[in-house]
């Protein structure tokens, strides 16, 4: 590293999720040097003392890498981490760069492939759900016979490209819509949602792969960790206590204690020796509590920046292994079990109790940022967004509080 005392480094982010935003803050303050390649609009760029903004189009993550000189970059979601894979194949001067902020190059394949990454796991003595890989539409097995299947498309993320189904009939027509290409939904995505990373998948010649996983019934976990050569650092574990949707992402969450998810997090880190921040999905099963892995997340989630008694922020838990130093005392450490992200559980639900009871993480110390979070997102405010939803509504998903599911299912 360049400068032990003030780390350089480059966030990377196509979609705009907050959590890029928070954890930048963290990092500043930390007493790193952030810069972040990023679209227009995007609440990275409302966070006060980022050094340098590059904008999100062609080759910018290259140029970005390039111009910035990063110690460590860190992506905020899956299309960073994708790219930094093709850039690995392509760039031989970035590649180390690229392994020590992900990890060698030998598992990024697996990474990218949900049916691996759980094959593995099941290899560890990880529990998971049943998985296989379709590659034609001859379903495998008694699928859906007697249980729900959950088929999912690599490459997608944040509830996307997630499809449930009751019946071998569901299942074939849900494979069907996942494995061919919507050519009107990229450019949906391109033009209307102005996302960079719209095109990607045509460009890079990835096969579209599909997995169906047995459905298991219980309440989402999630847990975020900091890692360094596949050794666990620091580790934030919730369960999930409201979601956009049976499989959206969580706006609130209740900080757990789980040695299964901590073990099985270990185990992760050290079979593929990840590095920085990356995070696992897990479904606890109703009646057992038992803790299925379903999903691994090359990058950090929303956990990152919540300072927690004991062990403070993940981010800086990164931060000190990047200096060579024992992690920092905690600083003002959230005293609430329960967590409201913000803007996510206020949009969902204006009147949720949680808002209150529990522990709402607005950014208070960024003005600017909290004013910009409170409005629609950059894309939905753009004239070609606004047209397109005039006819055609967006489809806001309702919001599922699993603390009342469970009441009525126990």
């Amino acid at each position: 590293m360049k400068n032990n005392d003030r780390p350089m480094v480059l966030l990377g982010a196509t979609v705009w999720w907050p959590l890029s935003a928070r954890l930048a803050m963290a990092l500043i303050r930390h007493g790193c040097s952030v810069s972040a390649v990023c679209p227009p609009g995007h609440p990275l760029r409302y966070v006060r003392g980022v050094d340098s903004f590059y904008p999100y189009k062609g080759q910018a993550l290259k140029r970005a890498i390039v111009t910035s000189r990063p110690d460590i970059i860190v992506p905020c979601d899956d299309a960073v981490v994708w790219q930094l894979h093709t850039l690995h194949r392509s760039e031989s001067k970035l590649r180390p760069l690229i392994e020590y902020s992900l990890g060698p190059p030998e598992m990024y394949p697996a990474v990218r492939s949900r049916g691996e990454v759980l094959q593995a796991a099941a290899e560890l003595g990880i529990r998971t759900p049943a998985t296989e890989v379709l590659v034609s539409e001859e379903l495998p097995g008694n699928w859906c016979a007697k249980t729900a299947g959950v088929l999912k498309l690599d490459g997608t993320w944040g509830g996307t490209g997630v499809e449930m189904a009751h019946s071998r009939e569901e299942a074939l027509a849900a494979f069907r819509r996942l494995a061919k290409p919507q050519r009107a939904a990229v450019w949906k995505q391109l033009l209307i949602g102005r996302d960079p990373f719209a095109l990607w998948p045509w460009s890079s010649g990835d096969t579209r792969r599909v997995t169906i996983q047995q459905f298991i019934g219980g309440r989402p976990a999630n847990t975020m960790f900091a890692c360094w050569q596949g050794e666990v650092l620091s580790i934030v574990t919730v369960e999930v206590v409201c979601a956009g949707g049976a499989t959206g992402a969580a706006t609130v969450v209740r900080l757990i204690q789980n040695t299964e998810i901590a073990e099985a997090a270990r185990l992760i880190a050290r079979r593929f020796m990840l590095n920085g921040f990356h995070g696992l999905d897990f479904v606890l099963e109703s009646g057992t509590g038992a803790a299925y892995l379903i999903e691994l997340n090359p990058r950090c989630t929303q956990l990152g920046h919540l300072r927690l008694p004991g062990h403070g922020d993940l981010a800086g838990s990164l931060v000190a292994r990047l200096r060579g130093e024992d992690p920092p005392p905690e600083d003002d450490p959230i005293a609430s079990e329960t967590i409201a992200f913000f803007p996510q559980a206020f949009n969902l639900n204006p009147q949720s109790p949680y808002l209150h009871r529990g522990y709402h993480d607005v950014p208070w110390e960024e003005p600017g940022l909290l004013r910009e979070l409170l409005r629609e997102p950059w894309p939905d405010r753009q004239w070609a967004a606004r047209l397109y939803h005039f006819f055609r509504p967006p489809n806001r998903q309702p919001e599922v509080q699993f603390d009342e599911v469970f009441a009525r299912t126990t």
